[in-house]
């Protein structure tokens, strides 16, 4: 198959099914029962599907981009994650169905660690701290810094999962198995969490937009980020002269691209981090890992259709900011209220000076849109590629909107930013 016709999507699959397929078939049980080949088959599957979890974890721009961006590949992380407990939790099971043949004691003993030694005990706090990890990453409300500590428990689980094998007396040939799992932990920390793989920045300018929203311009200290408008980046905010920052990674959405390689970004107060920004002064040091991303990527030279909720107008914004457009846009921007429309007056004179752009701004007036009513009549949506940003919320309705006057999927572009 032609490289350039493979999709992202076929390439995550193709990682999961060749880790997955190697162990299997290394390890594959001749000669035993049935129940302890579904054992080994089902511990293997598991320690495959959790490989391609970590290696989907891994956010590097190069990787983001030849798999379809960051949110497949966590899309994929979380259920290969799962995929991985539920596969793994079907191995001591099936060992104890093994021996149930022969006494109900010998089954309870085959799972029971406080009968066994330390390869069972390994087993089953790996398993344990798989599962509290899972809980923990499937819960939106738990605050962002108790989530990336308790996140954790997923690497200890991972640490425990390769010293059982270990201590099983793990064939030399496999031993790549935990050494790639605790390395892909190792490039995850390093290079994404604790910054190795980002750039020094640090704040130029800022403006204030309204009372939970400012704009930061970044100055690159060293070689750029290049992104593109559409695209957004991981920053950290640290310290300047009166000034702390969280020093936590977030995603946050490129509302303009300078020549001197600078970088402007539209920041909403949505959670601890983002409204203690608020605040932010110049001078302040930061490091950007990207550029991720593909929304706004090739526009086409039809005619489009976008539709902004609050910050989400950002994107669109950085094309604007870009240069004249090259096709007719429909810009339907949605705002809560008039100090929460960021960028207003910026668009209203963009309008005035680009003939191909017909601006809608709405004051919702802290309401639900009325999206039956704002979105384009069917005939008029027969040739626009619709793109979509904002709050999760309005996206799926005003997708539900289009779906229902016959615009496919296919013409229907959106980006989620909710992962973390």
């Amino acid at each position: 198959m032609h490289p350039h016709l493979v999709s992202p999507q076929y390439r995550i699959h193709l990682i999961a099914a060749t880790l997955v397929g190697t162990l299997v078939w290394w390890t594959f049980p001749q000669d035993i029962s049935s129940w302890r080949s579904a054992s080994i088959v089902t511990g293997w599957i598991g320690c495959g599907l959790l490989l391609s979890s970590l290696f989907l974890m891994i956010r590097e721009p190069w990787l983001a981009a030849w798999l379809g961006g960051l949110e497949p590949m966590y899309l994929w992380h979380h259920r290969f994650g799962v995929g991985a407990y539920l596969a793994l939790l079907v191995h001591p099971l099936a060992l104890a169905a093994d021996e149930w043949g022969e006494s109900a004691t010998l089954a309870w003993s085959a799972i029971s660690p406080w009968q066994e030694d330390w390869p069972v005990w390994l087993g089953w706090a790996s398993l344990l701290c798989m599962m509290a990890g899972l809980v923990v990453s499937m819960l939106p409300r738990v605050p962002y810094a108790a989530w990336r500590k308790l996140h954790h428990l997923l690497t200890i689980s991972v640490v425990f999962g390769g010293a059982h094998l270990v201590v099983l007396g793990l064939d030399w040939p496999l031993i790549w198995a935990p050494l790639l799992a605790i390395s892909l932990l190792l490039w995850r920390i390093l290079r994404a969490d604790y910054g190795w793989a980002a750039k020094p920045y640090a704040v130029s300018h800022t403006q204030r937009l309204g009372p939970d929203m400012v704009e930061v311009s970044l100055l690159p200290l060293a070689k750029p980020v290049i992104g593109q408008p559409g695209q957004f980046v991981l920053v950290a905010f640290f310290r300047g002269p009166h000034f702390q920052g969280c020093g936590e990674y977030h995603p946050y959405t490129i509302s303009a691209i300078h020549s001197n390689g600078a970088l402007s970004l539209g920041i909403k107060a949505l959670g601890d981090c983002t409204r203690h920004l608020q605040l932010i002064e110049s001078g302040v040091s930061a490091r950007v890992q990207g550029p991720f991303g593909t929304f706004l990527e090739s526009l086409p030279a039809g005619p489009c259709l976008w539709v902004a909720g609050g910050i989400g107008i950002t994107p669109f914004l950085a094309v604007l900011r870009s240069g004249p457009l090259a096709q007719r846009v429909h810009l339907l921007y949605l705002h809560r209220n008039e100090s929460d429309a960021a960028y207003s007056d910026e668009l209203s004179a963009l309008a005035k000076h680009q003939p191909l752009l017909h601006l809608v701004m709405v004051d919702c007036a802290n309401c639900l849109p009325d999206l039956q009513a704002l979105l384009p009549v069917a005939n008029e949506l027969l040739k626009p590629e619709c793109y979509l940003c904002g709050p999760n919320g309005l996206v799926n309705a005003a997708v539900a909107v289009l779906r229902e006057r016959g615009v496919g999927l296919e013409r229907i572009h959106f980006e989620r930013f909710d992962f973390r």
